[in-house]
């Protein structure tokens, strides 16, 4: 008797819309928040100066991890925002390209320059202690890792992520590339934004 009464109840509910309506406000969720990506750093760039967010500040940020060792996907990311630059022109000038180290015990400001200059000249290079790296790395929510390589003339590589991050004036998350994003794709999101 109750799963009769049970399943009247429930035909009356679909009848009556019930069902399409509980449908309908599940889909009316909104989104709150921001990503928890970014934040103040202290490091050193490719010059010897000390930089800050501060130092950036109203202006956006493309921002890239890697290190100068890297075979293959810091060279490709590197390319990829050079050519992004190139092809947002005058537009770029609104726009700071960092590529951040995550192996500071190599990538020195005379390293860092030598390197960065070889794929854009507007590219700054940072680096600094490994603790003011580390903070940065944490900030962006950056996965890298030292990991053992007999077959390397130091005896190490990193293990990275491979995303290049926007940030907006104040220094809030705007969105993220892959590495192999194309030119174009990064040029054409950014843009309107300058």
């Amino acid at each position: 008797m109750r799963l009769k009464l049970l399943a009247i109840i429930l035909a009356a509910f679909v009848a009556g819309g019930g069902l399409a309506l509980a449908l309908r406000s599940s889909d009316m969720t909104t989104q709150t928040g921001s990503a928890a990506i970014g934040g103040a750093f202290s490091l050193i760039d490719q010059d010897g100066r000390r930089v800050s967010d501060k130092t950036y500040a109203g202006r956006y940020l493309l921002v890239f991890f890697g290190f100068t060792h890297c075979p293959d996907i810091c060279p490709a990311g590197l390319q990829v925002m050079g050519a992004a630059l190139d092809q947002l022109g005058a537009k770029a000038d609104g726009l700071v390209p960092l590529f951040v180290t995550v192996d500071p015990a190599r990538d020195t400001p005379e390293v860092m320059k030598a390197y960065v200059s070889a794929f854009h000249p507007r590219l700054v290079g940072l680096t600094g202690s490994q603790a003011e790296v580390d903070a940065m790395v944490r900030a962006y929510r950056v996965y890298a890792k030292r990991v053992d390589d007999l077959g390397s003339a130091d005896g190490y590589t990193m293990d990275h992520s491979g995303f290049i991050y926007l940030m907006d004036t104040a220094g809030h998350y705007v969105t993220h590339f892959r590495h192999s994003a194309s030119p174009e794709e990064i040029a054409s999101r950014i843009a309107p934004m300058l």
